[in-house]
C-alpha cells in the first residue's frame, strides 16, 4: 500500500474517482454481476467445444452430411427397392449390408477425429487459475470459472474468461497485457482498473467489496464495453474497454491482477469472434458428386430402354413363346422391370468407392503424421492431422492467408546492428547471432573520433523510451524491463549489453549506469509516438544541466529534421538500405541542444496545447514542430523482428508453385510491410498499391482507378502487392466496391492486409473462397486467427507460443510454418495425385464389369437375368479388386518427394486439376465402356464360332460369365497396376494375390453345395471353366489385347505430348536431374519456376527500396506516454496482492 500512497494522481481519461449516474436496470437488455455475492440467474458455462459433433446431434449430423453425397443417397434408394418382393435379380441384402458397413466406418472415423477435438479442448478446459472461493484463492479449472468470480492471475498467465480489471500489483491499477492472440498486435496493451478498485491489493480488500456491476450483453467487438459499477453507497463509476481483460490476452510484465468475470465461454469476446464450424468437404469430392448425378442419369437411360426393350421383345414373341406365359403377366410389369433394370445396373457407381476413400484418407493423414521431417525436436510437436476428409485439398490450394505474429515471426525483438558516426557496427562473425561487437565499447572509451558519438547514442537508447525497470529485491543486479513495445525493451536491452544500464525511473528522473558510473537524467517532456508523427522524443536536463532533446524515428522524418551540416548521413542513408535489404527493422536516433530560454517560451506553448479541449492531438503535433528540429544525426539502430526457421524460403518455393500468399494481420501497416520483405513476400521489384482511405467514396474511387489500371492485367506473374487497412477494407466489402476490390487481389502477386479484425479476416477468405472459385488455405496459431481458419478450404493451425486455439480449431496442425512446404508440395501431391487416380479406376474397374450386364441383356431379351452369380457380383469390389485401389492410394508415387520439393513447378500439375476434371473422368467412363465391349463380345464370339468342351457340350450363362468375370478380374488389376508409376513389392502384392483369389474362390465356391446351403447353381462350375481350351486362349488373348492398347496409348501420349511430370519420372529413373530439360527453349518453364533465382527486371516503375522502419506501440491508450512514464517509481515495493 505504500507504494500507492507515493504515486502521482493519474487516472483514465482524468475521470473524477466517484460519478454518481442516474440510472435503471434494465435486466432483459444489460447483465448484472454482483460482487462477493450470489448470482440472481445462471450464465452460459466456462467450458468451450470446437468438435464437430455433439453425442446427441451426432447421428442426425453425421447422417445430413454423409447424404450429400450423391452416390449415398442412390445407394440408400437401391437398398429400399431391393426390399421389394421379385424385383431385384441380386438378392435383397447385397447392397444394404455393404451400404451399413460404409457408413460404420465412416462414422467410426468422424467419432475418432471427433474425439481428438475433443481432447484439445479439454486440454484448454482444464488449465487452472486461483478463484475467489470460500474467501480463499482457491485454485480452480477454467471450465468451472463462473460469471461473478473473482480470480487472481500472474504474470505470463492468460486470461481464462472476459474479466474486468479491478487492481493489479503496478501503480494505479495498471497492467499490460498482450493481444497478439486476439489481434496480432506485436505492442504490449496497458489496462487500468478505476480508482474505486485499484486500491483493492489483498485478499480482505477484495472481500470487502460490495455491489455489482451493470454492463451490455455479450457482443464481439473487441475493442467496445461499457458498464457501470454501482457500490453499496449506490455509488456509480463507469468503466469501459480500459479495464476489460479479454480471454485469449496474455497478463505479461506484471505480477499480478485481480479481476472479476463476466462473461464465460461461449459468451467470451474472443469466441462470439469465431465462425461457426463448418462441415468442409473436398473439391475433388464434389466433382465426384457431379459425375455420379450424370452417371446416375446414364443409369436410368439404360434401365428405361431396356425396360423398353423388354416391352417391345413381349409384344413381339407373345404367340410365339406361348409356354413362357407372357400372357399372364402383370400390367405393372413395366415398372417393375424399370425397377429390376435400375437395381441391375446399379454398380456401375461404386459401392465400395466411398469406404475405399475414407480408409485410404485415414491411412494417408496417419503417413502424414509419421513423416519426421515435419516434427519439431524443439518442442517434441508432430504433425497432427485433424481431419483426414481434405487430404487432396492439400494438393491444389492456389491461395495461403497467413497470419504473421506467431506464424511468420517469433514475436521476438532483438537488437542486431546499428551504424553511429557513419561506422557500421554489427557485421563482424560474432554478431551472425545476436549483436557482439566490441569495437563499439572499445571506440567509445579509447578516445575514438567519434567517442562522444556514440557515448550520446548509447545514452539515448537507454533513455529515450518509456520502458519500466523492475529489480530483484533478492539480486538487485537482476533488472527485469517491462514495456509495452517489443522495440524498446531490445533497444534498451542492447544498451545494457554495451555497459549503458537502465537501472531505474521515478516520476521526474531515469537513472541509467555507465560502464557502473551512475548518472540522472531529468525527464522534463515526453513527446510521443504515433502512426502519424513516426517519432518518439524525450526532453531532458542532462547531469550537467543542458536541456537536450532525445529523438528516434523513421529516416525520413528524422532527415526531414537535420540541420544543414550533417558530416555522414549519405553513410547512414547507405547502412540504412543494408540493413532493410536484410529485413530488418530500422530506427534513426538524433539530438537537439535546447537553450533554456528557448525551452521555457515552447514549455509555455506544449502545456497549452495539452491542456486544450478541443483539436488536442493537433496542437500537441504542432508543438512538437516547434522543437523537433536542428537535429544532429548521431545513427541508426536495426531490430530483427525474428522470423521462424526456414520462412523466408518456403514463402519462395510456395510462390513458384503458382500460390499467391497473403498476410492478414491485426499489427501496423508498417510493421507488417516490413516482415513482408524480410520473408521475402515482398521483392525489391514489385509495384506496391498502398490503400488507407477513410470514407466509403475515397474507397471506391481509388479502387475504380487501381481496377482500370492493373486489374485488366492481372497476369499470373505479375509483379504487384496491394496493401490494405482493416478501416479501408471495411468499406471495400461492401456491395459497391466489392468486384473492383477482387480484380485488384487477382492481379496481385502478394497481398498485405492489416489492422485487421478476426471477423474480416474470416470475411476476406470467404470472399475469395466464393467469387474466386479457387482453392484457399488459412495459416495462424492466434485465436483471431480461428475464423479464417475455419472458412478456408484448409486450416493449418500452427501450435505455436500463443497457446492452441488455431491449432484445435484447424484440419492440420503443424509446429512450424516451414512444414507447410512439404505439406503441400508433397504430401498434398500424393494425396491428390493417389485419390484422383483411385476414384478413376475404381469407376473404370465397375463400368468394365457391369455394363457387361448391358451386353448381356440384348442376348437374353432384355429379361433382367445376370449373367454372373449373385455373391461374385457382390465380391467382385469387396474382394477381387479391394487391393489395387488401396495400392494406389497409399503407396502410388508420381514423383520423389526431393523432386517436388527442389522443383515447385510439378505442383501446378495437381493445382491446375489436370489430372482429374470432367474430361479425364469421361475419357475414363468412355474407355472401361470400350474394354466392357472388348470382354464380352470377345469372349461370345469365341464361344459362337468353336465348341467350348470335347463331348460337344457349350456351357450355360454362368460358364460363359465366368469366363468374362475372369478376364475382367485379370485385366483390370494388371490395369491398376499400369496405372501405378510406383510398383512397390505392396503393389505386386495387391495385383497378384487379387488374380489368385479368384482362382481360389472359383475353385473354392464351386462345390460348397450342398454342405453350405449356397450357389447351387455354381456346383463343379471350376471343372468346367478350367478344362476349356477356349478359356485360356481367352486368358491369353483379351487382357493382352486390353492391356497392349493402353500401353501403345500411353506411349504415344508420352511420346507426343509428354508432361512435366512424366519428364521428371524418367529422369528419376535414369538419375539424372530434371533442371536440364526445363531450360530447353521449347518448354514453358522458367528458371524461378525450377527454383533458380531470377533477378527482377528493371522496371521503371518499380519502388525504391524501403529502409525498413518499424516500431510498434500502443497508440491512445488508457494512459498517454507521457504519463506513463511518471506514475512509476522503480525505488518502491509493489504489493504481494495476498
Amino acid at each position: 500500500m505504500a507504494a500507492h500512497a507515493h504515486e502521482t494522481d493519474i487516472h483514465l481519461n482524468n475521470r473524477a474517482p466517484e460519478v454518481e449516474v442516474v440510472h435503471s436496470i434494465d435486466v432483459q437488455k444489460n447483465r448484472i454481476v454482483y460482487f462477493n455475492a450470489a448470482q440472481h440467474r445462471t450464465f452460459l458455462s466456462n467450458k468451450v467445444s470446437r468438435a464437430k459433433y455433439s453425442p446427441v446431434l451426432f447421428i442426425p449430423k453425421f447422417l445430413f452430411e454423409q447424404f450429400h453425397r450423391y452416390a449415398n443417397l442412390f445407394f440408400l434408394l437401391i437398398a429400399l427397392l431391393q426390399q421389394i418382393p421379385n424385383v431385384s435379380p441380386t438378392g435383397q441384402y447385397t447392397t444394404a449390408v455393404p451400404f451399413l458397413l460404409i457408413l460404420c466406418v465412416s462414422a467410426a472415423k468422424e467419432i475418432f477425429e471427433d474425439i481428438k477435438r475433443r481432447r484439445a479442448d479439454d486440454e484448454i478446459n482444464n488449465r487452472k487459475v486461483f478463484a475467489l472461493r470460500d474467501r480463499e484463492w482457491t485454485e480452480t479449472l477454467w471450465q468451472r470459472i463462473v460469471v461473478g468470480d473473482i480470480v487472481r492471475l500472474v504474470d505470463q498467465q492468460p486470461f481464462p474468461a472476459d474479466l474486468l480489471l479491478l487492481s493489479s500489483s503496478e501503480p494505479q491499477g495498471m497492467c499490460y497485457i498482450e493481444t497478439s492472440n486476439l489481434d496480432g498486435e506485436t505492442n504490449l496493451k496497458i489496462r487500468q482498473g478505476i480508482p474505486y478498485t485499484a486500491h483493492l491489493v489483498t485478499k480482505d480488500d477484495v472481500l470487502s467489496l460490495g455491489g455489482y456491476v451493470e454492463c451490455e450483453r455479450p457482443h464481439s467487438n473487441l475493442y467496445e464495453y461499457i458498464g457501470t459499477i454501482y457500490s453499496d453507497q449506490a455509488e456509480s463509476y463507469p468503466v469501459g474497454a480500459d479495464q476489460l481483460l479479454l480471454r485469449g490476452a496474455v497478463l505479461k510484465n506484471t505480477k499480478w491482477v485481480f479481476g472479476l468475470v463476466v462473461y464465460t465461454g461461449h459468451e467470451t469476446k474472443l469466441m462470439l469472434n469465431s465462425t461457426k464450424v463448418l462441415l468442409k468437404r473436398s473439391t475433388v469430392e464434389k466433382v465426384v458428386n457431379k459425375q455420379i448425378l450424370m452417371l446416375f442419369i446414364i443409369l436410368i437411360v439404360l434401365a428405361l430402354i431396356s425396360a423398353v426393350a423388354n416391352q417391345v421383345w413381349t409384344l413381339r414373341n407373345v404367340k410365339n413363346h406361348w409356354y413362357l406365359g407372357i400372357s399372364d403377366a402383370n400390367p405393372t410389369s413395366f415398372i417393375l422391370n424399370f425397377l429390376t433394370f435400375v437395381i441391375l445396373y446399379n454398380n456401375l457407381i461404386p459401392l465400395s468407392l466411398q469406404v475405399t476413400l475414407e480408409i485410404v484418407r485415414f491411412v494417408q493423414a496417419i503417413f502424414i503424421q509419421w513423416d519426421v521431417e515435419m516434427y519439431d525436436k524443439k518442442t517434441d510437436t508432430p504433425t497432427v492431422a485433424k481431419t483426414s476428409n481434405l487430404n487432396e485439398e492439400l494438393g491444389q490450394v492456389k491461395y495461403i492467408f497467413s497470419d504473421k505474429t506467431g506464424t511468420l515471426t517469433c514475436n521476438v525483438m532483438e537488437f542486431r546492428k546499428c551504424s553511429v558516426a557513419g561506422v557500421k557496427y554489427g557485421d563482424n562473425f560474432e554478431s551472425s547471432d545476436r549483436f557482439n561487437d566490441p569495437s563499439l565499447v572499445q571506440n567509445c572509451t579509447k578516445g575514438h573520433k567519434t567517442g562522444l558519438v556514440i557515448r550520446d547514442f548509447l545514452i539515448l537508447m537507454s533513455v529515450c523510451h518509456t520502458v519500466v525497470p523492475e529489480i530483484d529485491p533478492d539480486d538487485p543486479a537482476n533488472i527485469h524491463y517491462q514495456a509495452s513495445s517489443p522495440d524498446e525493451r531490445a533497444l534498451v536491452l542492447g544498451a545494457k549489453s554495451q555497459g549503458f544500464v537502465f537501472a531505474g525511473r521515478s516520476p521526474n528522473y531515469v537513472t541509467i549506469q555507465v560502464f557502473d558510473c551512475e548518472e540522472r537524467y531529468e525527464i522534463l517532456n515526453v513527446l510521443a509516438f504515433t502512426s502519424n508523427r513516426k517519432r518518439m522524443s524525450v526532453i531532458v536536463r542532462m547531469p550537467n544541466g543542458q536541456i537536450r532533446l532525445m529523438i528516434k524515428g523513421a529516416d525520413n522524418v528524422i532527415f526531414e529534421r537535420l540541420r544543414e551540416e550533417q558530416h555522414y548521413q549519405n553513410k547512414t542513408l547507405e547502412h540504412l538500405e543494408d540493413f532493410a535489404r536484410m529485413g530488418l527493422r530500422t530506427l534513426c536516433l538524433a539530438v537537439a541542444d535546447i537553450d533554456e530560454t528557448a525551452y521555457n517560451k515552447w514549455s509555455v506553448i506544449y502545456h497549452a496545447a495539452s491542456t486544450a479541449l478541443t483539436d488536442r492531438e493537433n496542437r500537441l503535433e504542432e508543438a512538437a514542430e516547434l522543437i523537433e528540429k536542428d537535429l544532429m544525426l548521431l545513427g541508426a539502430t536495426a531490430i530483427e523482428d525474428k522470423l521462424q526457421e526456414g520462412v523466408p524460403e518456403t514463402i519462395a518455393s510456395l510462390s513458384r508453385a503458382d500460390m499467391k500468399i497473403w498476410v492478414l494481420t491485426g499489427d501496423k501497416q508498417e510493421t507488417a510491410i516490413n516482415i513482408g520483405y524480410s520473408c521475402r513476400l515482398l521483392t525489391p521489384g514489385m509495384k506496391i498499391i498502398k490503400l488507407n482511405e477513410q470514407g466509403l467514396d475515397g474507397t471506391r474511387d481509388a479502387l475504380r482507378r487501381y481496377a482500370s489500371e492493373y486489374g485488366a492485367s492481372s497476369q499470373k506473374d505479375s509483379l504487384l502487392a496491394f496493401i490494405i487497412d482493416g478501416e479501408t477494407l471495411k468499406h471495400a466489402l461492401s456491395y459497391n466496391c466489392r468486384q473492383d476490390l477482387i480484380e485488384i487481389l487477382i492481379a496481385c502477386k502478394a497481398v498485405i492486409c492489416c489492422r485487421m479484425s478476426p471477423l474480416q479476416k474470416a470475411e476476406l477468405v470467404t470472399l475469395i473462397r466464393q467469387e474466386v472459385k479457387a482453392i484457399t488455405l488459412a495459416i495462424g496459431d492466434g485465436a483471431n486467427d480461428v475464423g479464417m481458419i475455419q472458412a478456408a478450404h484448409v486450416g493449418i493451425g500452427v501450435s505455436g507460443v500463443e497457446g492452441l486455439q488455431a491449432a484445435c480449431a484447424s484440419d492440420f496442425a503443424i509446429a512450424q510454418f516451414r512444414f507447410l512446404n512439404k505439406l503441400l508440395l508433397v504430401h498434398g501431391s500424393w494425396c491428390y495425385s493417389r485419390l484422383t487416380t483411385l476414384i478413376l479406376y475404381s469407376f473404370y474397374k465397375n463400368i468394365c464389369l457391369y455394363f457387361i450386364e448391358f451386353w448381356f441383356a440384348t442376348l437374353s431379351c432384355f429379361s433382367g437375368q445376370i449373367v454372373f452369380e449373385r455373391w461374385c457380383i457382390g465380391l467382385y469390389n469387396v474382394i477381387f479388386t479391394a487391393a489395387t485401389p488401396f495400392a494406389i492410394g497409399l503407396f502410388d508415387r508420381h514423383c520423389s518427394a526431393d523432386s517436388l520439393l527442389q522443383y515447385p513447378v510439378l505442383y501446378k500439375t495437381t493445382q491446375n486439376s489436370e489430372c482429374f476434371n470432367a474430361k479425364v473422368f469421361w475419357i475414363w467412363c468412355i474407355k472401361s465402356i470400350v474394354h466392357s465391349i472388348l470382354f464380352f463380345w470377345l469372349t461370345v464370339a469365341m464361344l459362337q464360332h468353336d465348341v467350348a468342351f470335347q463331348d460337344g457340350k457349350v456351357g450355360n450363362y454362368l460358364f460363359l460369365g465366368n469366363m468374362v468375370y475372369t478376364y475382367v478380374v485379370v485385366s483390370v488389376c494388371i490395369k491398376g497396376g499400369l496405372e501405378s508409376t510406383a510398383w512397390t513389392w505392396l503393389t505386386h502384392l495387391a495385383i497378384w494375390g487379387s488374380i489368385a483369389c479368384w482362382f481360389l474362390f472359383l475353385l473354392v465356391y464351386s462345390h460348397m453345395w450342398p454342405t453350405v446351403d449356397l450357389a447351387p447353381e455354381m456346383v463343379g462350375m471350376d471343372k468346367y471353366v478350367f478344362s476349356c481350351p477356349s478359356f485360356w486362349f481367352g486368358l491369353i488373348l483379351i487382357p493382352t489385347m486390353i492391356i497392349i492398347s493402353d500401353i501403345i496409348q500411353k506411349a504415344l501420349q508420352r511420346t507426343l505430348c509428354k508432361t512435366i511430370t512424366q519428364e521428371v519420372q524418367e529422369r528419376e529413373l535414369l538419375n539424372q536431374s530434371p533442371a536440364n530439360f526445363l531450360r530447353y527453349p521449347s518448354r514453358q518453364y522458367t528458371e524461378e519456376d525450377i527454383g533458380v533465382f531470377v533477378s527482377p527486371s528493371d522496371d521503371p516503375h518499380q519502388e525504391h527500396e524501403p529502409h525498413g522502419y518499424a516500431f510498434s506501440q500502443e497508440e491512445h491508450g488508457v494512459i498517454e506516454q507521457s504519463d506513463l512514464v511518471r506514475v512509476y517509481d522503480s525505488s518502491h515495493p509493489k504489493p504481494s496482492g495476498l
